[in-house]
């Protein structure tokens, strides 16, 4: 089967929020979900473009995709790449496409001159993990995230 790789357009916005719903309900995070095709439209379609898809097609079915944005690591005073995420369905795992897309990712990252690519992956995801620590990618067990959001985040911003 022949697989590519190419770069989100707008036409597929409603593919790319599919995706977004189908890892959350992998991720068992269904329920927060709130994103729109029109949300999506604006932040990676807009004006100020926020992030980047990549969608990876096998004999032209879409398979899977991978969503990023760039950080920069003052250590190192560069940009990075942020990984948000990265998903195949699950008929197309065991073929090599995740690997493929994180081969374009680092491709991307090497570039635009990029320190690094850094990505979350959660606990439990053990399938994952594991695969992660086969290409190289180690975890960085040293440093926990924090996130303000919603109500948190407001109070945070009027204070």
């Amino acid at each position: 089967m022949a697989f590519e790789i190419r770069e989100a357009t707008e036409s597929d916005v409603p593919l790319i929020l599919q995706f977004i719903r189908d890892l959350a309900e992998y991720e068992r995070l269904a329920h927060l979900v709130v994103a729109t095709e029109e949300q999506l439209r604006l932040t990676l379609f807009g004006a100020v473009r926020l992030a980047e898809v990549l969608i990876g097609s096998s004999d032209g079915v879409p398979a899977g995709f991978a969503i990023f944005f760039h950080n920069y690591s003052t250590f190192l005073a560069q940009p990075g790449i942020y990984l948000e995420d990265l998903f195949v369905k699950p008929e197309f795992r065991g073929r090599g496409y995740g690997k493929a897309l994180l081969v374009r990712l680092a491709q991307i990252a090497r570039d635009r001159n990029c320190g690094r690519v850094e990505w979350a992956v959660l606990n439990w995801n053990e399938p994952s993990i594991a695969f992660y620590k086969s290409l190289g990618a180690r975890p960085m067990d040293e440093w926990t995230v924090f996130r303000l959001t919603g109500e948190a985040l407001e109070k945070m911003a009027n204070t």
